[in-house]
């Protein structure tokens, strides 16, 4: 099963247009991760981005899994990969020391004096469109719908900023490198109108336009655009530095926009729905069928004959949207890491039923998906590890009967 997820990779990337233009550096490669799966999307508590390595330094061939483990680490280093691209953070919590003796610390060392840098995409790809839980619909046969529980609010800053017209186009580039005037797949839009600004430069101030002590006009446009609220301190500091007044005349509106379809309509889960119905165990075998096999397999809670149109699903561990499964409608919530109490209690409050998969084989299709994102982009050799992390080894007695 892993081999027909590299295969079905090779031909998606295949398919796209292949960037050779010379070397393509670290730094040049994160920007392409970021730009895919934008950090602003990762959930406050996790930790995403570059763990080690050079942003300088140069990026031929990489490899992607899903974990850091000792056997992915050996794999890396004997391809020769320069950037190992993992979605689980090693580094989660706070260290003290990554010291050899520890196996975090070993792994890092291993990677560092291998020349291997190593990157993490969590949360961010969960949400991001596509992203890993566009993969797991798409492995399974079905077209990702709508997030299950989008990202943040719907609440969008409107900024306003006034500039001569001969600083418009540097102002917007700068501001739209941070990451502003995104809206529902739209990139790159602003609004303006003409008007007049009129100051009087103090002692002390060194103004780009007009003479201390003299009062000026200046032929202006009123410029506005949209950003997410957690970019606010990056599109300030922008603004500033792509302005080209001393002191710039800006306001940030609250602007209560609500999400909307196309790229930007991301968040974590989807919801998705089935082509023709089927039962619960016809479902939680298209699941085993479908995902690469782990000694876990797969399980399902709740009546086998249960019909089942509207899939709600989850890579990894998804309890927390239980509640969201139901909200939606979905006849069944596909996801990992359920435990006893939890989907007792789901079940006793009305459902949906449940089909828990192994945590590792939920998030192992995006694997390929990074993969033929940096060979289409990046023009770079990148390979999916094909080491299963799924730390489960052995299983007995199991029953697969129903729950009496």
């Amino acid at each position: 099963m892993v081999d027909e997820f590299v295969r079905a990779w090779r031909a998606q990337a295949e398919r796209g247009s292949t960037v050779t233009t010379g070397t393509t550096t670290l730094g040049e490669i994160i920007e392409l991760l970021e730009e895919a799966y934008p950090p602003r999307l990762a959930e406050s508590w996790d930790r995403v981005g570059l763990v080690a390595g050079d942003r300088a330094a140069p990026v031929r061939r990489v490899v992607v899994a899903v974990d850091a483990t000792d056997a992915v680490v050996d794999h890396a280093l004997a391809e020769g990969a320069d950037l190992l691209v993992v979605h689980h953070p090693p580094l989660m919590k706070g260290v003290h020391s990554i010291a050899t003796d520890t196996p975090k610390g070993r792994l890092l060392h291993r990677l560092v004096v291998g020349g291997c840098a190593l990157f993490a995409a969590h949360t961010n790809a969960d949400a991001a469109r596509p992203g890993v839980n566009d993969a797991l619909a798409e492995a399974l046969g079905l077209t990702p719908g709508r997030p299950l529980v989008a990202s943040g609010d719907g609440t969008v800053d409107r900024w306003v900023v006034t500039v001569p017209e001969d600083g418009v186009d540097p102002l917007l580039q700068a501001v739209f490198a941070a990451g502003a005037g995104r809206m529902s797949g739209y990139t790159e839009c602003s609004f303006s109108v003409a008007g007049t600004g009129r100051f009087r430069p103090g002692d002390g101030t060194d103004p780009a336009i007009g003479t201390v002590g003299e009062a000026e006009e200046v032929a202006e446009l009123r410029v506005e655009f949209v950003a997410p609220p957690e970019l606010r301190s990056t599109v300030r500091r922008a603004v500033i530095d792509g302005h080209p007044y001393e002191v710039p005349a800006m306001d940030v509106l609250v602007n209560h926009a609500g999400p909307g379809p196309g790229p930007e309509d991301t968040g974590l889960g989807r919801v998705c729905e089935l082509d023709e119905p089927m039962t619960l165990a016809g479902f939680t075998r298209l699941v085993a069928d479908r995902l690469p096999a782990t000694t876990w397999g797969v399980r399902a809670a709740g009546d086998p004959e249960t019909e089942i149109r509207r899939v709600a699903l989850c890579g990894g561990s998804g309890d927390s949207l239980l509640g969201a499964a139901r909200s939606v409608g979905a006849d069944v919530y596909l996801t990992g890491d359920l435990r006893h109490h939890v989907a007792d209690e789901h079940l006793r409050e009305g459902g949906p039923v449940l089909v828990d998969a192994a945590h590792w084989a939920l998030e192992f299709p995006w694997c390929a998906q990074a993969a033929a994102l940096l060979e289409r982009r990046a023009g770079v050799t990148a390979t999916v590890s094909e080491h299963r992390t799924d730390p489960w080894t052995v299983s007995a007695g199991g029953d697969a009967g129903p729950r009496r």
